[in-house]
C-alpha cells in the first residue's frame, strides 16, 4: 500500500502572553489552505495533533491545554490603515473541530512580533531603535488591536525585565490596545446582549444564578465564586480533575450562551467551545499562586478564574481580561461589585497564577455602555521557527 510522504511548511513557534501557538504567513500555506474550509482545519489539527484521544498531543506540536493548541495565520492587511490581518483558530484537544469564533488576547501580543518577523510590516514604518505600533485587523471578531512593539537594530527586541505572571522568564513588554472591543453586533445591540448589568440566569439542575454577561474582548459569562460554592482563590488542580465540577460550569456557559444569543441550541455549544467563556469572582482573598507565590488580599482588587475550552485556565486569557477590565469599569456589574464598586478605569485582579492589571475606558451614552478602548501589557518570544511537517495526505 502507497503512502504518501510528508510535506512541510514554513512556520513560526511563539509564545505570546501565556498562550503559545503555530504562526503561519497565509502566502506559505498550501493553496487549498489558503481559504477557509475543512482543508485548513483538518491542516491546523494535523499540525497540532487533534483529535487525540488520549489526551496528550504526543503527535503534534499541542500542548494539550486550551493555552497551547492555538494556530494563527497572517497576511498583509486587507483593510485600510492597518498592518496586518490576524485569523486565530483554537483546536480542540480530543473532539475533530477547530473554533474561529473568537480572538486569543496572549496571541494577539504573539501576533503584533511575528507581523515584523515575517516581513508584513511596510519597512518605512519599522524605526531601527524603539517602538514600532503594528496596526492589526482581528480577522475572527472584525476589531482592531494597536500592538506597541520594541525594537532594537531594526528588529523586534524580545528580551528583556518585564514579568508577567503565568510565564516562567522575563521579556520584552509588549503594550496592547484593544479598541473599541465591545461586539454591537450580538444579540441586543450593545456590549450587554440581554441589556441588563445583572441578570437572573436559570442553569438547569443547578438554580438561578445572578450573572453579568458581557461581549467585550471575548463573550464573556461572569458569576459570583460563592454562589457556585466557590472562594475565587481555586487552582487549576482544584477544578480540573473533578468531572462533575466541569459539567456545572459548561452547564453555566450554555445556558450564558443561549440568553446572550450566541447559539440557539444548547446543542450548538458543543460546536462553539471557545465562546463564551464563564468566569468566577470574588472580592480580595489571600491566597498562594501556582508558583507557590503569596498574593496578598491588598495587592488586588478583586479575585478572577475562568475556563477556557471547559478547563480552568492555568492564568488570564488575554480576551477576557478585557472583558474584566471593560465590566469593571461600569458601575453595578458583578466584577465592578466583587472590585467594591463606584467608577474605575482600571482594576488589578488576582488569577490561579498571579495578578494582573488592565485598563478600560467605558462610557454611557443614551442609556448604553461602551467601551472605547482597554489596554493591557504582555510579551511574546520566538520558540523556533522553520517547517513544520504534516502527511500529506492529512488535509
Amino acid at each position: 500500500m502507497a503512502h504518501q510522504p510528508q510535506i512541510k511548511i514554513p512556520a513560526t513557534y511563539m509564545r505570546g502572553g501565556t498562550s503559545k501557538g503555530v504562526f503561519f504567513r497565509l502566502q506559505d500555506l498550501p493553496e487549498r489552505c489558503q481559504v477557509p474550509g475543512e482543508a485548513r482545519d483538518r491542516l491546523f489539527m494535523r499540525v497540532i495533533g487533534s483529535p487525540d484521544p488520549y489526551v496528550a498531543h504526543i503527535d503534534g506540536m499541542g500542548g494539550a491545554t486550551s493555552s497551547t493548541s492555538k494556530c494563527v495565520i497572517l497576511s498583509k492587511s486587507s483593510q485600510p490603515d492597518h498592518d496586518v490581518d490576524y485569523l486565530y483558530g483554537q483546536v480542540s484537544i480530543d473532539k475533530p473541530f477547530l473554533d474561529w469564533s473568537g480572538n486569543c488576547g496572549n496571541l494577539s501580543t504573539g501576533a503584533g512580533a511575528f507581523a515584523l518577523h515575517a516581513g508584513l510590516v511596510d519597512p518605512s514604518r519599522i524605526p531601527q531603535d524603539g517602538t514600532c505600533v503594528v496596526r492589526i485587523w482581528q480577522a475572527n471578531i472584525q476589531k482592531t488591536i494597536i500592538a506597541h512593539v520594541p525594537v532594537s537594530n531594526g528588529l523586534v527586541q524580545e528580551t528583556g525585565d518585564f514579568e508577567l505572571d503565568g510565564v516562567t522568564f522575563p521579556a520584552a513588554e509588549i503594550v496592547l490596545e484593544f479598541l473599541d472591543p465591545s461586539d454591537e453586533g450580538e444579540e441586543g445591540g450593545s456590549m450587554f446582549p440581554t441589556g441588563n448589568l445583572i441578570d437572573d440566569l436559570e442553569v438547569p439542575g443547578i438554580g438561578t444564578l445572578k450573572a453579568t454577561m458581557i461581549s467585550a474582548g471575548i463573550p464573556t459569562v461572569f458569576v459570583n465564586a460563592e454562589d457556585i460554592g466557590y472562594q475565587g482563590t481555586e487552582l487549576r488542580e482544584d477544578i480540573n480533575g473533578n468531572p462533575e465540577a466541569l459539567a456545572r460550569f459548561e452547564a453555566i456557559r450554555v445556558a450564558g450562551a443561549l440568553r446572550m444569543g450566541l447559539i440557539k441550541t444548547a446543542e450548538e455549544a458543543l460546536t462553539r467551545q471557545h465562546t463564551p467563556k464563564i468566569a468566577f469572582v470574588s472580592p480580595p482573598k489571600s491566597y498562594k499562586a501556582s508558583s507557590g507565590k503569596t498574593i496578598d488580599a491588598g495587592e488586588v482588587d478583586l479575585l478572577v478564574r475562568a475556563l477556557s475550552m471547559g478547563k480552568l485556565h492555568h492564568a488570564m486569557m488575554g480576551t477576557c481580561a478585557v472583558a474584566i477590565g471593560t465590566a469593571a469599569a461600569v458601575p453595578g456589574t458583578l466584577v465592578n461589585l466583587a472590585a467594591g464598586g463606584g467608577e474605575r478605569q482600571a482594576v488589578r485582579f488576582g488569577h490561579p497564577s498571579g495578578t494582573l492589571r488592565v485598563g478600560a475606558e467605558a462610557k454611557q451614552v443614551n442609556g448604553q455602555w461602551s467601551v472605547t478602548k482597554a489596554i493591557m501589557s504582555r510579551s511574546a518570544r520566538i520558540l523556533m521557527e522553520g517547517w513544520v511537517r504534516v502527511p500529506g495526505d492529512a488535509f
